[in-house]
């Protein structure tokens, strides 16, 4: 495994909250945002998911990536629903999409147990 994404959120996690006691009002309101943002709607909270996933490999962010692809993998994601959100991340993107794309599978794959 190129990169252990269960630890990158467990780390993530914790300095995000480190920021949010030093400055709560901004966390509460990037949280409540989050909360809005991913739940069932006329979009389903899965497909939300994978929009942010692939958004995560569009903007190159690994954390994104890590958060994402656990919640998709969470949502009920497939690895073929993720394989196909990739595909068009290379479609938009091109090489750099390639490359934080394959990461974006490995972290789903670290999400989920083995088939």
């Amino acid at each position: 495994m190129h990169k252990d994404w269960p630890k990158t959120t467990e780390e993530l996690t914790a300095l995000m909250q480190t920021f949010g006691k030093g400055h709560p009002e901004v966390a509460k309101g990037f949280s409540q945002l989050s909360t809005a943002a991913e739940k069932d709607g006329a979009v389903s909270a899965k497909h939300k998911e994978l929009m942010a996933l692939a958004i995560g490999v569009a903007i190159r962010c690994e954390g994104c990536i890590a958060f994402h692809a656990k919640a998709a993998a969470e949502a009920g994601a497939s690895r073929d629903e993720v394989l196909e959100t990739v595909g068009v991340c290379l479609y938009m993107g091109g090489g750099p999409s390639f490359v934080y794309g394959s990461q974006a599978l490995e972290a789903f794959d670290a999400f989920v147990s083995p088939e």
